[in-house]
């Protein structure tokens, strides 16, 4: 439940972070969305006046949104790095043949899990002859990920902090 409309174009893609408490959209409008699961008891403190379906029902809100995180391009595909990479990065793949890697701000007073802020960490320009259609990482080594894009090409990647 919860939830509401955050992007004003079609939506291409949604990812959820490891453990379910979080996931991420992308849109045609070129933005990407952070969304929260607050838990019944959160909802209640916080959102009481939030129609739910039943008293027991958490409530998922957008807590963060990047405008532009393809420059205006298409966000096609979302995905959060496994738990076990342990640097909770997120890819993103887009409409400007690119492919970003997100980092959550972790410092004092840079975010909270109620108002999130990411920094763009790295891009791979041109990954693709086009449009790239879809990012993911590897489910148990996070430093590898594999794309594909209009170019009809699969790739593989290496990713180094």
């Amino acid at each position: 439940s919860g939830g509401g409309i955050v992007h004003t174009s079609t939506v291409w893609s949604v990812g959820f972070a490891p453990g379910g408490v979080r996931f991420f959209s992308g849109s045609d409008d070129g933005a990407m969305a952070i969304w929260k699961l607050y838990t019944a008891t959160e909802r209640k403190k916080l959102f009481p006046t939030e129609q739910v379906v039943s008293s027991t029902d958490g409530l998922w809100k957008c807590v963060g949104h990047l405008p532009d995180a393809h420059s205006s391009y298409a966000v096609f595909s979302i995905d959060c790095a496994p738990t076990r990479a342990g640097h909770g990065r997120i890819a993103s793949a887009g409409g400007d043949n690119s492919i970003n890697i997100y980092r959550e701000e972790s410092s004092v007073g840079n975010g909270t899990s109620d108002a999130p802020k990411f920094s763009l960490e790295d891009v791979a320009v041109d990954a693709h002859d086009g449009d790239v259609n879809c990012i993911k990482w590897h489910p148990r080594d996070g430093r590898c990920l594999v794309s594909c894009g209009d170019d009809g090409a699969v790739k593989l990647w290496r990713y180094i902090r």
